[in-house]
């Protein structure tokens, strides 16, 4: 359980430059001189590197051993988060960001290596998730801290902490890990082969087209309540964590709901997510509805996470890893274009407020693509049904 501990820990530092950025917005574009749209390429460009550096540098680096590559890897996230404190202009905090992005998804994919290994085959999902909710911890408390620590000392001091953090790590790892041997597992080219499946590429289509819609508007939280909502920047901490509040809820609700009926809530959740995102374009420039708004969108963001995820790895059964890493690109590349097109919509004339309704129809459009694959699951089984009836 303290290996556990440990991988959670550093994946909760290094995916916490990730979501705190969403706080820290709009003081990175003032100090730095661009506008708040250029500044979210700083959330597109770590999506993109998390995307590109997962595969690729986990494949460069398959004959490495563990414990020295995890090491590796927390060093790399720490000089990025370091030179992200010092950069003197946009061009070099993002291309901090961009190789601190890159060593992200090969160290989650070394700790989910580790962490499975460590328990029975039957509980390797577990654990899994137990992994992952480093990740979820992130959003809910790294982000708030974050940006309150960026609020009190300057955004610089944000990057800081998290060097800080991944330093912890290091040596936590360094101290108490051990170094594996060689595992049974599959080659990668076979592994890869699952990703040509027509259900795991459906899965991984909705995982990004679901979620690109409430990480729009979570990218851009920051100018949509202080801009729209009215709040002061130094309650963006505490609408931050009621937004992580909402998604702890979700997500433990959300896999209950998943688990008792996957047909019927899977799509009713996202049905009520896109709800969720118009009723926050409707009450946008009310400060004490927004925080209402806030907490549901964090929510119904979070209770769709379950079932995509499990969606996912029962289609790719066969490579459960690969299956949680096909995921999280998945998720990426959602976070990747929320900050492109969310940028182009914040800086057009009209505003950052149709955010929502962009965000409310691209929902809806992974409500489709959950409602199709759906339909697709059940066709063997009529088949079958009909098979045995002749």
């Amino acid at each position: 359980m303290l290996h556990l501990a440990i991988l959670m820990f550093c994946v909760f530092s290094i995916t916490t430059g990730e979501f705190v950025v969403a706080g820290i917005l709009p003081e990175v574009a003032s100090d730095l001189g661009v506008s708040v749209g250029s500044a979210g390429l700083l959330v597109t460009a770590y999506a993109a590197g998390m995307i590109v550096g997962g595969p690729v540098l986990t494949a460069l680096t398959t004959g490495i051993d563990r414990k020295r590559l995890m090491q590796a890897l927390l060093a790399v996230a720490i000089a990025g988060n370091a030179v992200s404190a010092l950069a003197p202009g946009f061009s070099p905090l993002l291309a901090a960001r961009v190789v601190t992005a890159l060593v992200t998804s090969t160290f989650f994919a070394q700790a989910i290596v580790l962490t499975v290994r460590s328990a029975p085959p039957e509980r390797a999902a577990t654990m899994v998730a137990r992994l992952a909710f480093g990740m979820n911890l992130a959003m809910i408390l790294g982000a708030p801290i974050g940006t309150q620590i960026g609020g009190q000392w300057g955004w610089r001091a944000t990057f800081a902490a998290i060097a800080g953090a991944c330093l912890l790590g290091l040596g936590l790892v360094s101290w108490r890990l051990t170094s594996p041997g060689r595992d049974g597992r599959s080659s990668a080219v076979s592994e890869l082969r699952v990703l040509g499946r027509a259900p795991v590429l459906m899965a991984l289509a909705i995982t990004a087209v679901g979620n690109v819609g409430v990480l729009m508007v979570f990218s851009y939280l920051a100018p949509l309540l202080t801009e729209l909502g009215g709040h002061p920047s130094a309650r963006l901490p505490i609408l931050l964590l009621t937004y992580g509040l909402g998604a702890t809820f979700g997500n433990l609700i959300g896999g209950v709901l998943y688990d008792r009926n996957p047909r019927l809530f899977q799509p009713a959740l996202l049905g009520l997510l896109a709800a969720a995102l118009v009723a926050g374009w409707s009450v946008a420039t009310s400060s004490a509805l927004t925080v209402v708004a806030v907490a549901v969108l964090g929510f119904f963001g979070f209770a769709i996470l379950p079932g995509m995820q499990a969606r996912v790895m029962a289609t790719a059964a066969e490579a459960p890893t690969l299956a949680m890493a096909v995921n999280a690109s998945g998720y990426q590349v959602a976070a990747a274009c929320a900050g492109l097109f969310g940028g182009l919509i914040a800086d057009s004339s009209a505003g950052p407020r149709p955010l929502y309704l962009v965000a409310a129809a691209l929902t809806a459009c992974g409500l489709v693509l959950t409602v199709l694959a759906t339909r697709a699951s059940r066709a063997p089984d009529s088949e079958e049904a009909v098979a045995t009836a002749n």
